[in-house]
């Protein structure tokens, strides 16, 4: 069953328990879900592939928000942000620990012969589709500058 397929099972099952925030959360995944597979040249398709990284970005943009939120003395409006990020992030693969990502990264660095900063290009590059959806780009890059100091 592709992700398109299983948020849309989803949005029934929300339906039915009631459940208000994750039913809201899974209808904006559905539509930005949409929108790409309408967009010119989708050919009205959605691999599962884009749709994770549609997934990442709302994540992103959820706990950005509720970070604001906070920032403005807000903790309504940062909650529900919140809420609607955790049933979104179920869909995510599991996240790398801050062990595993240095460790993974650690043998992308000897694969490429990386010596030193310099080489961050090189090892970012290989390092963001190795670690596509299990690790957030932001961790990946400080995690790297650590270790090629």
């Amino acid at each position: 069953m592709s992700l398109f397929d299983q948020v849309s099972s989803d949005i029934k099952t929300a339906m039915l328990a009631k459940d208000k925030v994750r039913l809201e959360a899974l209808r904006n995944v559905k539509k930005y879900f949409l929108e790409a597979k309408t967009a010119p040249g989708a050919n009205d398709t959605l691999t599962d592939e884009a749709a994770l990284k549609i997934i990442q970005k709302l994540v992103k943009q959820g706990k950005d928000s509720a970070q604001i939120y906070s920032e403005q003395n807000r903790p309504d409006l940062a909650e529900n942000e919140l809420a609607q990020v955790s049933a979104i992030e179920s869909y995510l693969p599991k996240q790398l620990s801050a062990e595993e990502l240095e460790a993974e990264l650690k043998k992308i660095i000897a694969e490429t012969g990386a010596a030193g900063p310099q080489d961050m290009g090189k090892v970012m590059g290989k390092a963001t589709k190795a670690l596509s959806g299990k690790a957030d780009g932001r961790t990946i890059s400080e995690t790297v500058k650590r270790l090629l100091a």
